[in-house]
């Protein structure tokens, strides 16, 4: 018991100088964002009877200042707002994805490690559009590195998936009296 106590008197002594003892000055990189714009920074969608718009589009990435290493791979970010132009039929938005098509139209791929860039409607009141009803979501998927070398990226291409669904209202007039006639 002697022994036990004199194990824990030890450590509790240790336990204090380690506390009181100055702390080591332990150099903490900065990390900070570089954006690029992109423009523009909207772009006009029409795919079928939903048109839209992508706005407010940037490229982030986080950089450790002074030595250029990357913290956080590049992310394209902004808003989709998508409209159902279409007088008769609801929409039910599945997802959608987008594509980087370099100055040759080519596909700029993602790098391996990063996932596609994909967007999902999850909510209730965004993944489904009435007649005329319009809908906004953020957007934020991965960037090719690549895509960002001067003239490389020359146009976003924006795959949506919907449902369309044959919208109608009707009118039905049924003979009534009030009383025996």
């Amino acid at each position: 018991m002697k022994a036990w106590t004199g194990v824990m008197a030890a450590t509790a002594v240790a336990a204090t100088l380690t506390a009181c003892a100055p702390k080591s000055a332990v150099s903490t990189a900065l990390i900070e964002d570089k954006v690029y714009a992109v423009t523009p920074a909207s772009v006009v969608i029409r795919t079928g009877i939903v048109t839209g718009e992508l706005t407010q589009m940037k490229v982030t990435e986080r950089v450790e200042q002074g030595s250029g290493r990357i913290d956080t791979p590049a992310r394209l970010s902004g808003t989709l707002k998508l409209k159902n132009s279409s007088t008769d039929q609801t929409v039910r938005l599945l997802g959608a994805t987008i594509r980087y098509i370099d100055s040759r139209g080519q596909l700029i791929k993602i790098e391996d490690a990063r996932t596609e860039p994909a967007i999902r409607f999850t909510s209730s009141s965004s993944d489904r559009l009435d007649p005329g009803q319009d809908a906004s979501q953020s957007v934020e998927v991965d960037f090719p590195a690549d895509a960002l070398k001067a003239n490389k990226l020359k146009e976003l291409r924006v795959e949506l998936t919907y449902v369309p669904s044959a919208y109608r209202q009707e009118t039905a007039n049924v003979a009534v009296a009030i009383g025996s006639q």
